[in-house]
């Protein structure tokens, strides 16, 4: 039996099919247009690979409370030409099967969970760098919802003295994704963060914002694990920069043997590129056994 699985981001739709077992067999990679453009290409994917369940991991803003006629509905979201758009009643009406929507971040912490970094763990985070920064908290095994969904990478950070870098959030200007997103480092220093030299002070910046946004995590939620993501954070040397400056932020307050080894406790995605096209196949999978 096979399940599918799409990861919907800013700029290409992935669509999957796998197996119980998190094998991922097959998956195409469909631009982000307009949905009118996207979407018959996502349902003719699916039509050409049948599939007994789908799991959606998107962008969003989403209304993700099964009780409300608009859940699987994109709502805020800065991808105008999307607001509106109801993953779950065009997936479930184009494809006759059952469709389950979850953000793309809460997702991955999932399949991060099932098949990846955060395997021996049962609350955790995964936050991704990128284009925007989101972050995804698991806990006791289930993603956190309330309100709606986390929006970690909109709290507010502490400037550095020397950053005169306005932000450039739409909605705060100066949030943590304001500050430290892959196109706030673009347009601070002038260049892509792919160009930006290894001993450049901007990542010792990146790192420092990075650290207080998981510092405060740590602080809120208590995760057992810490898992990130995204284009940024493919610059390795960031990883044990943030490390020490979130030692250092902590200060030794919690006291727990995990924070003693940061190196196995803030960790690399391990399914990484494709760590939320697996988490719409988890979303899938244990859709089965919820019901």
């Amino acid at each position: 039996m096979l399940y599918g699985a799409i990861e919907a981001g800013g700029t290409k739709v992935l669509c999957g099919v796998g197996k119980r077992s998190g094998e991922m067999l097959d998956y195409v990679s469909i631009p982000t247009r307009s949905p009118q453009d996207t979407l018959p290409e996502v349902i003719a994917f699916f039509r050409a690979h049948p599939v007994k369940r789908l799991g959606v991991a998107s962008f969003g803003p989403l209304d993700l409370d099964p009780k409300h006629a608009t859940y699987g509905c994109l709502t805020n979201t800065p991808k105008i030409a999307w607001r509106g758009v109801n993953w779950y009643r065009l997936l479930t009406e184009g494809l006759k099967i059952p469709v389950t929507v979850e953000t793309d971040v809460n997702a991955a912490i999932l399949a991060e969970h099932a098949w990846g970094s955060a395997i021996s763990v049962h609350t955790a985070l995964y936050v991704t760098v990128g284009t925007g920064i989101g972050g995804g908290a698991m806990v006791a095994g289930r993603p956190l919802h309330g309100l709606m969904h986390p929006e970690m990478g909109h709290i507010g950070v502490h400037r550095l003295p020397e950053d005169v870098f306005p932000g450039l959030c739409p909605a705060h200007e100066d949030c943590l994704e304001g500050m430290a997103s892959g196109p706030a480092l673009s347009q601070r220093w002038d260049m892509s963060p792919a160009c930006l030299p290894t001993t450049h002070r901007g990542w010792a910046w990146e790192a420092d914002y990075l650290a207080q946004a998981l510092a405060t995590y740590i602080y809120v939620l208590s995760p057992q694990r810490i898992v990130l993501g995204g284009g940024v954070m493919q610059h390795i040397p960031l990883f044990p920069a943030i490390r020490q400056r979130v030692t250092e932020l902590l200060k030794g307050y919690i006291k727990r043997p995990e924070l003693d080894k940061m190196d196995t406790y803030i960790v690399p995605a391990s399914l990484a590129p494709l760590t939320g096209l697996y988490g719409g196949l988890r979303l899938a999978i244990s859709s089965e056994s919820s019901g």
